[in-house]
């Protein structure tokens, strides 16, 4: 059966099939999702809020949970959408704000530039520059510092269940 999950802040509706997990409406709707576990919920860059319907998708499983912890702006309503699979309609979520980086590469390019909106380490959720500041060598030179985190060791004794 078919069921409907609502994306804010954009006021769109999804369908998605019973069961299906709600990254897969992020990535039908084209949004900038990095997905860099191949959504084995491991990375956390599929990250999102529930707003409603949390008792509408499948609970968290401990590998989930454990990438939950790591990540700064973790609220209750928290769920990796590659996690979160869709039982019954009335879910609506929501995208954190701010834009993730998948390398220091992505940007490279906007040294001397004011950041349009807070840049996010890909992993953990951390503001590595602020909205409405510039971007320096010297705040490049600190994201590399602050940007190793090894995720797949962090997680290589979890499970799936």
């Amino acid at each position: 059966m078919v069921k409907t999950v609502r994306l804010e802040p954009i006021a769109q509706e999804m369908a998605i099939e019973t069961n299906g997990n709600l990254l897969s409406v992020l990535l039908r709707k084209d949004l900038d999702v990095l997905k860099e576990c191949g959504g084995r919920g491991m990375c956390a860059t599929c990250h999102v809020y529930v707003r409603d319907g949390m008792d509408a998708l499948s609970p968290v499983n401990r590998r989930e949970q454990r990438t939950l912890e790591v990540i700064t702006s973790c609220k209750p309503n928290s769920r990796l959408a590659c996690q979160a699979r869709v039982l019954t309609d009335g879910v609506v979520v929501e995208l954190p704000p701010g834009m993730y980086i998948n390398s220091i590469q992505d940007i490279e390019a906007l040294v001397g530039r004011r950041a349009e909106e807070n840049l996010l380490h890909p992993v953990t959720g951390h503001v590595l520059v602020e909205a409405g500041k510039l971007i320096t060598r010297s705040v490049l030179k600190q994201i590399e510092a602050t940007t190793s985190f090894d995720y797949k060791t962090f997680f290589a004794n979890s499970s799936d269940s």
